[in-house]
């Protein structure tokens, strides 16, 4: 099955992904695209030692996470994390299979506005967003499986 779900989350591994989404989409391994977390030795440790042992976590760049679930086994029940739309835009332009992508945590930064609890997006991200939708991918925003769902044709700035 490969790719079971694809999620923007700034936090990447934390307890919603693992306990929630996770267990929801039975996954068994993990792919976290990110061109800056990937170089931090310390962060990569902490995101292996975050997921349950049963789980395996790849960090990659864009290049090498595209790569990675491309070539993702069909045995695998794989998840995609990255902390940027513009990450998941790269992916999907450059082939990825996705078909549904969920926006679940976005932090404040300076011209953020917020769209539901912990999810905040600037006018670029939210284009960004338009753009990936615009390729047949339902996007959306929700915290955890059973909390409040926004389609993303209803979120304004």
């Amino acid at each position: 099955m490969s790719v079971v779900f694809y999620r923007i989350d700034d936090r990447l591994i934390h307890g919603q992904v693992m306990t929630a989404w996770s267990k929801l989409y039975k996954a068994n391994k993990i792919i976290i695209v990110d061109n800056d977390t990937v170089k931090n030795d310390f962060l990569v440790q902490i995101m292996k030692m975050s997921a349950p042992k049963e789980i395996d976590v790849k960090v990659c760049t864009n290049e090498e996470g595209l790569e990675a679930i491309l070539n993702d086994s069909p045995e695998s029940r794989t998840i995609v994390l990255t902390k940027t739309p513009d990450i998941m835009l790269y992916l999907v332009e450059n082939g990825a299979p996705m078909k549904e992508l969920n926006l679940g945590g976005m932090g404040y930064k300076a011209g953020r506005k917020m769209i539901l609890r912990n999810i905040q997006v600037n006018s670029e991200e939210l284009d960004q967003l338009k753009k990936i939708a615009s390729h047949d991918v339902h996007v959306f925003c929700q915290i955890v499986p059973d909390g409040k769902k926004i389609e993303l044709d209803k979120v304004k700035l």
